[in-house]
């Protein structure tokens, strides 16, 4: 079954002793191009990821997103700087003498002064690979399901034009004899309004015929065009990815209508044929979402 290139997955999961959240998000592309936006910890591990996303989509233009929803916990220590702590001491002192005022310097102001007391940070977190893989793969087994939803609605509605061309081909293949016929009749009175009463050469006449049928003749159109159809249905049954064939066999199909418009000659089959080429215009519309 088809998937289309649209879909959506979010997943979550302890990494590092912290939370991690993870979403993916695809959209149409004629290739598959992914774009990673991760936290700089998780930068040796795009390689790693870029592995999962392969394995479960072959066109799109993907973007995930990782963020900390419990930052992992680093390492560090508190550091006191007493050289500041005794030049902010010895300033206050020197205030209080120079305006007279009185009361004691305590620890909790002094504490509590720029860069008297620091936070040092330590290595960042390890973080291990499968940890992250595990998360990105549930929001991947989500994305897979949207995709895969919405490429069955895809195919039904495909399906369904490829019906309305095969609808419309049919009446075409019934009035083609017809035509032929009816442009003998005119081709037989115009003759003899020409001749104004003389004897007919039925020979010609016949030769005229046999030439006019040969250029109108169709058969090898609609034969292909049914192949076409036919491939086209075959290939929404098959596994992605399948947007590209359909996308060439939209192309083979829209020739040989082309065609078969170019051989019409006749108006009914002209309107059939305006129609055919409105459904594979949307039948085009419709594949350019599809993996």
């Amino acid at each position: 079954m088809a998937n289309s290139m649209t879909g959506f997955g979010s997943a979550e999961g302890p990494v590092a002793e912290g939370r991690l959240q993870v979403d993916v998000r695809t959209v149409n592309h004629r290739h598959l191009n992914v774009q990673l936006k991760l936290p700089p910890m998780f930068q040796d591990l795009e390689g790693r990821l870029r592995e999962i996303l392969r394995e479960h989509i072959h066109r799109g233009h993907v973007t995930v997103s990782a963020r900390w929803i419990e930052e992992a916990p680093r390492e560090g220590e508190i550091a006191v700087n007493v050289e500041r702590a005794r030049e902010v001491v010895t300033a206050m002192e020197e205030l209080k003498k120079a305006l007279n005022l009185a009361g004691d310097v305590d620890l909790g102001f002094v504490a509590r002064q720029p860069d008297v007391l620091t936070y040092r940070t330590g290595d960042a977190p390890s973080i291990e690979a499968e940890e992250v893989a595990a998360v990105v793969r549930r929001a991947m087994a989500e994305l897979v399901a949207t995709r895969q939803k919405e490429g069955e609605a895809l195919t039904v509605e495909i399906n369904r034009l490829l019906s309305c061309v095969e609808d419309e081909l049919a009446a075409v293949e019934q009035r083609a004899p017809e035509r032929v016929t009816a442009e003998r009749d005119r081709l037989r009175e115009s003759v003899a309004m020409l001749l104004n009463g003389k004897k007919v050469d039925d020979d010609r006449i016949a030769q005229e015929i046999a030439l006019l049928a040969d250029k109108l003749d169709i058969t090898e159109e609609v034969v292909r065009l049914r192949a076409h159809l036919a491939a086209a249905r075959d290939s929404l049954s098959q596994p992605p990815p399948v947007g590209k064939r359909l996308g060439f066999l939209g192309q083979e199909m829209l020739r040989e209508v082309n065609t078969i418009g170019s051989k019409a000659n006749d108006a009914d089959i002209a309107h059939r044929v305006v129609a055919m080429k409105g459904e594979l215009e949307k039948f085009r519309e419709q594949i350019e979402n599809l993996e």
